[in-house]
């Protein structure tokens, strides 16, 4: 059985290891042409270096198969090693679309390939959360939302990441709530993998925060989304007991990127075009009202961490009580962010 202390241990490499490689990263970057140039679309006004998500990712996808191996003869050793393997191609398309700017419709792709893998290594969707019953077992559904839990996630980070630091931010927290849940319920998988991600964004988040000195663009994106959704449908090692409200934990503390995707979908369907990019994002909106960078990341920090304590009181509350929270506050967000959304494009 894997020792937490030795995960936790690994952890701390991966946040030493990613804290010495950024700036390597920051000059291959360089070299090879991996660079975000300012465009009307993005906020930045200076070239900057891109696909910092290497720096992590890799030292991550290292770890997990170093504890998978030491263990292979386990279902969770099997399971990292076949999530290590899923974790270089992700890293491998994302640098791809940060060298080359790949269009959406091949990143949408690109991305329910990766869904797919996934469930066929069996980190799938089983069973949906009734706040006033028993759990919907999927059956054959499994397969479908188990790819758009995976699509879900992945633009949710995506999305989001369009201000210095805010989706590394975002990450460190949500895995910091899913270790605790992990440790509560001693999931070891979700153990592992949360503390792995939060390590490696802990590393990196020095270079990110504002004034960033490096993007973790569509590699470091992808990747966090991949694994975010991974720790929820790790197959038969999902939360167990309260927590078999599967995805209702990543998504209480995943609330702000989520509600992001929502309306970013519904605004480009009105517009005709679900693959267009648009500047009209819940952090362009807190910029135009005049906020800076700094002050839109802390602020959605503390939100994500308000959300992050609601997550984890589904660990010791009644589910219906916490589910209803849950709805009324993501309601009233997103009527807020709905309606300061229509107020900017009515200046």
């Amino acid at each position: 059985m894997i020792d937490i202390i030795q995960v936790l241990g690994i952890a701390f490499f991966v946040l030493i290891g990613t804290y010495l490689l950024v700036p390597l990263n920051i000059r291959l970057s360089n070299r090879w042409g991996i660079i975000a140039l300012p465009s009307e679309r993005k906020i930045h006004k200076l070239a900057r270096p891109e696909a910092g998500g290497l720096s992590f990712a890799i030292l991550i996808v290292i770890a997990q198969a170093i504890v998978g191996f030491l263990h292979s003869s386990e279902f969770i050793g099997q399971a990292l090693l076949k999530l290590s393997a899923v974790g270089i191609v992700a890293i491998v398309l994302g640098v791809i679309d940060d060298k080359y700017d790949s269009k959406a419709r091949y990143k949408f792709l690109g991305q329910i390939c990766l869904g797919i893998i996934m469930y066929i290594i069996g980190y799938r969707v089983h069973s949906l959360t009734n706040p006033m019953g028993s759990d919907f077992i999927l059956g054959w559904m499994s397969f479908p939302i188990t790819v758009i839990w995976y699509l879900v996630m992945i633009n949710a980070i995506n999305l989001i990441d369009g201000i210095d630091g805010l989706a590394c931010g975002i990450t460190i927290i949500v895995s910091a709530i899913l270790l605790v849940v992990g440790i509560r319920e001693q999931n070891i998988l979700a153990i592992t993998l949360s503390s792995l991600l939060m390590a490696g964004n802990l590393g990196f988040i020095r270079y990110n925060f504002f004034p960033a000195k490096i993007f973790m663009g569509d590699t470091g994106s992808l990747f966090i989304g991949l694994n975010i959704a991974a720790i929820a449908t790790a197959g038969s090692s999902q939360y167990k007991g309260i927590t078999t409200m599967t995805l209702m934990i990543p998504i209480s503390v995943m609330a702000i990127p989520l509600i992001d995707v929502l309306l970013a979908v519904s605004r480009r369907i009105k517009d005709g075009n679900l693959f267009k990019a648009d500047r009209a994002h819940l952090h362009h909106t807190m910029l135009d009202f005049g906020l800076s960078q700094r002050a839109i990341s802390i602020i959605v920090y503390i939100a994500t961490f308000l959300f992050g304590l609601i997550a984890i009181g589904f660990s010791f509350s009644s589910k219906k009580i916490l589910f209803s929270v849950l709805l009324g506050l993501m309601t009233i967000m997103v009527i807020v962010a709905y309606i300061l959304m229509r107020q900017e494009d009515k200046k």
